[in-house]
């Protein structure tokens, strides 16, 4: 049978090895979850919150074999500092050995004062280390999945189209097959799009 136009793979082919699952299982996360709780309060545009949404992060990477230790750690704050006002950055730090390294990843994520978006973006595609640009595709796919719960078309084109433009180039930069889901994402939400508009005789 032939494959839809707009069919979106949801498999995953790669399981994590015993060698991965034992470095796994020594990761101590809970201080940083602890942290990620000031997020509970933080509504979505998709519904939810931003406390689950750094949970999905983490998932994604752990779903993508990612078994770093600093990565995981900064996927589970990675939006305190950015969206809970005064947030004392010092709690990162001390959280436990790796806080500071942990801390110089979620800086390098976070949008600094008077940064917009682009510029935002385009600095972590210039400049980011690669445990950067990882981490933002796996928060973007999270996004990208949320997406599927939002219904302002107008919202939908321009996240498509920010994917597309600044954070296609990440993934392929680090993970290609982060590239293909989230080519997959774009190609399933521009669906809506198209039968949205024909619904609602949009141009």
């Amino acid at each position: 049978m032939a494959k839809r136009k707009y069919e979106m793979k949801t498999e995953r082919s790669l399981k994590m090895n015993e060698e991965g699952l034992l470095q796994l299982k020594s990761i101590i996360l809970a201080p940083y979850m602890q942290l990620a709780t000031s997020l509970i309060g933080k509504a979505r545009h998709a519904g939810g919150n931003m406390f689950r949404h750094q949970m999905d992060t983490l998932a994604i990477l752990i779903d993508y074999g990612y078994i770093d230790p600093i990565l995981l750690k900064a996927s589970i704050v990675h939006d305190t500092i950015e969206d809970i006002p005064d947030f004392d950055q010092n709690l990162v730090k001390n959280a436990d050995s790796d806080g500071n390294e942990v801390y110089d990843l979620v800086m390098e994520v976070t949008k600094r004062e008077g940064e917009d978006k682009k510029d935002f973006l385009m600095r972590i595609i210039n400049n980011g280390s690669q445990k950067a640009k990882v981490l933002k595709c796996a928060d973007r796919i999270s996004n990208m999945i949320s997406l599927g719960y939002v219904t302002d078309s107008k919202f939908i084109e321009r996240y498509c189209n920010e994917t597309e433009f600044f954070i296609l180039p990440m993934a392929l930069e680090v993970d290609f097959n982060m590239y293909q889901e989230l080519i997959n994402l774009i190609i399933t939400r521009r669906k809506f799009l198209e039968d949205y508009k024909k619904i609602n005789n949009e141009e």
